[in-house]
């Protein structure tokens, strides 16, 4: 079992790669079977290609999508972060044709690390914010 410094630094590195917008590193970071939580469906979700689409969808729908940590702690295998999304609409999200506005908005997540790696995630989303700055 890694330390929960590592494992926080494991997440802050995981953020830093999707900054980057370099999805293959952020499946390299995580176990082939993660096990993805997302408060807006009703159960879970399992495995790397299923990230690759939620990572891909948000890329799409925000190209310049950057993820600001604004808290960050780890205990135990777990880590908890608030974040800041920011990015501009470029593209359909969910049915929203593009905007062209700049979006902000607040998560708050969960991540349980096995082995050195992310094995689940569990994902709350302000997404009332988000669909309000769309419409």
């Amino acid at each position: 079992m890694t330390s929960p410094a590592a494992n926080v630094e494991l997440v802050r590195a995981g953020f830093e790669v999707f900054n980057a917008g370099d999805v293959d590193e952020c499946l390299a970071l995580m176990t082939p079977d993660i096990i993805i939580n997302l408060t807006e469906l009703p159960g879970p979700q399992h495995g790397r290609e299923v990230w690759r689409q939620g990572f891909e969808m948000m890329k799409h729908a925000f190209p310049d999508l950057q993820a600001h940590i604004e808290d960050i702690f780890g205990a135990r295998d777990k880590v908890a972060v608030r974040l800041r999304f920011r990015g501009t609409h470029s593209g359909e999200f969910l049915g929203f044709r593009p905007t062209g506005r700049t979006i902000e908005y607040v998560s708050h997540e969960f991540y349980r690390m096995t082995d050195g790696l992310i094995a689940e995630e569990w994902i709350c989303s302000d997404m009332a914010t988000l669909f309000r700055q769309l419409s």
